[in-house]
């Protein structure tokens, strides 16, 4: 694990005892998603964090204004914490890692599904019911990618069921490369 990633984890431990603590996990973790989006979204942000030209000052000065009014106060202190200890640079990191703790909190696994085309009501149901099996609450992250001609791939935790096409194409590949009867030229 890399040490910013390390960090991170633990600057996002820490918020989530002190928001339980607070009996406000709910709000600090809507917060911390409203960062994580804004950071996926607005590369200048995060590469206006990370620049060690920009003084913490200009950078808090941002920060309060970006999301004032739409963080809560426990958040806002948060930022003003890290900014203090020079670790704002991280702080995209911070909030996925706090988002990541949030959901092995609350026994959220999260599971991914992979299609050539997008899923229909009657598939979707069929996935969830598959998914289900691991646990009650999953969060399901549906992509496409026609490279897999046909299919799905489900990703759930660290596991991994595929059946694309491409992994069956693939399998004929190798077992034709096998073949001893198939003359080397």
């Amino acid at each position: 694990m890399h040490r910013d990633s390390k960090l991170a984890r633990r600057y996002g431990q820490a918020l989530m005892d002190f928001a339980i603590e607070q009996n406000e996990l709910d709000a600090v973790a809507a917060d911390m998603e409203l960062i994580s989006e804004t950071c996926k979204q607005s590369r200048d942000l995060v590469v206006m964090l990370r620049s060690p030209v920009i003084k913490v000052d200009k950078k808090v000065a941002v920060l309060n204004k970006t999301f004032g009014g739409k963080i809560g106060s426990i958040s806002l202190k948060f930022i003003g914490i890290i900014a203090k200890r020079d670790r704002e640079d991280i702080l995209s990191e911070i909030a996925a890692a706090f988002i990541n703790l949030y959901k092995e909190h609350q026994g959220i696994i999260s599971a991914e599904v992979i299609s050539a085309v997008p899923l229909d009501d009657d598939l979707r149901t069929k996935v969830n019911a598959f998914v289900k099996r691991f646990s009650d609450k999953v969060e399901l992250k549906e992509s496409v990618d026609e490279k897999i001609i046909g299919g799905l791939i489900i990703r759930v935790g660290d596991r991994q069921y595929d059946d694309s096409i491409l992994k069956r194409i693939n399998e004929l590949k190798r077992e034709f490369s096998k073949n001893p009867y198939i003359s080397q030229l």
